[in-house]
């Protein structure tokens, strides 16, 4: 064999190589990224603390909570979705070339309103229904007023506690 060719040949495995270096270390950073979320995974399996909430309950009381729960969410989802786009039109209208802050801060404030009453709705449903609930199952069932997507304090974040 000719130099040249060895050249070509050596060009070819030494990119080879490092082809196959660079995969290696990102299989193994994709590996340690999942593993880091794995760790950081909630020990539920991901199941929200409705799930959990419901899994003590007796099974009757439990269908008739369920069915109430998804009533109140749908009887919400209107003020929740005009929210949504008010949010969406507050967002464009903040985009615009001339900005009106008056229209942005009234789209805002609609957004706030209409997510305000959705969870109004949903809040007094969740009274109403608990005074449907034996005293027994009342206090697991409370938990259904927690506020989720609220920031955790410091030491619940430590201790993995739900919000």
């Amino acid at each position: 064999m000719t130099s040249r060719k060895l050249n070509i040949l050596l060009a070819i495995s030494v990119a080879i190589n490092l082809f196959a270096v660079a995969a290696g270390v990102t299989v193994w950073a994709a590996v340690k990224r999942h593993d880091a979320r794995v760790a950081e995974a909630p020990p539920n399996g991901g199941r929200g603390p409705l799930r959990e909430v419901l899994q003590g309950l007796d099974p009757a009381v439990r269908e008739r909570v369920k069915a109430s729960l998804k009533a109140s969410a749908l009887a919400a989802r209107p003020d929740f979705e005009a929210g949504r786009a008010a949010r969406r039109r507050a967002v464009q209208l903040a985009a615009e070339e001339t900005l009106d802050p008056a229209a942005v801060t009234a789209a805002l404030e609609e957004s706030r309103a209409a997510e305000m009453r959705g969870r109004a709705r949903m809040e007094a449903d969740a009274v109403a229904l608990l005074q449907t609930v034996p005293a027994s199952q009342r206090p697991a069932l409370s938990r259904i007023l927690q506020r989720r997507g609220t920031p955790k304090s410091d030491a619940e974040k430590k201790a993995g506690g739900q919000h």
